[in-house]
């Protein structure tokens, strides 16, 4: 109806995590952006257990179970919105890049089917694929074609339509976590190489974007969990205690916490600090040696990205500019939400880029 250009489009964006659901809920009208609702749960607020685990690709509780949960979040926030679209994690997509002999447009589906055969551990049946040329052109004699590949497990994308649909929401679409990323932390008018780093509860996932185009992601399992964990360990305290001290103090120095051990908390973190940003090293490395290029600036988003002192150590660390996630910087809301917004704001950055990609 011609009507509905008078009304700004609604969007939810949904992220099912290991420790939580979050939604956002963005409108548009023209140019401007809002955020007109947000809401969270907390899996150890309902359940003994996580939504997921990251040994497997599927959600860990009933469909049911996770359908009410994103009810009660829609209805204490008052949400009314029913587009929406699901993020899907790092861990149960497959990324892979592969380069192509040049080709026209016809021989391209056959042949990117051909070589998914080759790249993908599961029988093609059993995924869905998207595909898109990173480099190259198609229809060109002389021009070699690279290609970036997602998979995504039948079963994972069955298991979100089932949430949809006993959650009564219309579902729009499914994206990997990385798109997300991309979209709500990223320019399009970026030019330079950005290496954006998602510290998640169960996993860390690096992701390589050139000129707004992700060219290489890679998960590895370090989360904030595993931070936590080691803090009640190497203090002998409970989970909640460790999570709070974790928040406090982070990578802080001489910060004796008078727990009756000699340790600090940033002795306690730096081992496992060290060894997510040797993996990352790593993964840039890789792509230094492939592509002769170096990243120039790390973003870095999830729910530890807010840890005191991490931004200091990545920037020690790789002596490049760091920034902390802010999906939430070009989109309008009331200033009351400043604050808020800005703590949110690394562990909210999927979430909002699901959103957007609604309104897109």
């Amino acid at each position: 109806m011609a009507f509905q250009k008078l009304f700004p489009k609604r969007f939810l964006g949904i992220d099912i995590g290991t420790s939580a659901i979050k939604i956002v809920e963005l409108s548009r009208w023209r140019e401007r952006i809002k955020l007109e609702n947000y809401g969270e749960i907390l899996s150890k607020i309902l359940y003994q257990k996580p939504f997921r685990t990251f040994e497997k690709s599927t959600l860990l509780l009933s469909n049911k179970d996770i359908a009410r949960a994103i009810k009660s979040v829609m209805m204490e926030a008052q949400i009314k919105t029913r587009k929406c679209i699901f993020s899907i994690p790092d861990f149960s997509s497959f990324f892979t890049n592969f380069e192509l002999p040049p080709m026209t447009k016809e021989e391209l589906s056959q042949a990117v089917t051909f070589e998914a055969k080759r790249h993908i551990p599961l029988p093609l049946g059993e995924v869905t694929i998207d595909w898109e040329v990173l480099k190259g052109e198609i229809n060109e004699k002389k021009t070699k074609l690279k290609i970036l590949l997602v998979a995504v497990p039948n079963e994972v994308i069955n298991q979100y339509r089932g949430i949809a649909q006993l959650s009564q929401l219309e579902l729009f679409a499914l994206e990997a976590e990385v798109f997300g990323l991309l979209r709500s932390l990223i320019p399009e008018d970026e030019k330079r190489i950005i290496g954006l780093i998602d510290i998640g509860a169960q996993s860390t996932t690096c992701s390589i974007i050139e000129k707004g185009v992700l060219v290489k992601s890679h998960s590895f399992d370090v989360g904030g969990n595993q931070l936590t964990e080691q803090v009640a360990k190497s203090l002998s305290i409970d989970y909640k205690t460790a999570e709070n001290l974790k928040a406090k103090y982070g990578l802080l120095s001489g910060l004796e916490l008078g727990l009756g051990a000699e340790k600090n908390i940033r002795q306690v973190l730096l081992p496992l600090i060290d060894l997510i940003l040797k993996e990352i090293e790593k993964i840039a490395k890789n792509f230094y040696q492939i592509e002769g290029k170096e990243i120039q600036k790390f973003i870095i988003a999830g729910g530890a990205a807010l840890l005191p002192g991490l931004k200091e150590y990545f920037e020690d660390y790789f002596k490049k500019e760091i920034e902390i996630a802010n999906p939430f910087s070009k989109i309008f809301y009331p200033p009351i939400l400043e604050e808020t917004l800005k703590k949110m704001g690394p562990s909210y950055a999927i979430t909002v880029g699901m959103a957007l990609r609604g309104l897109e």
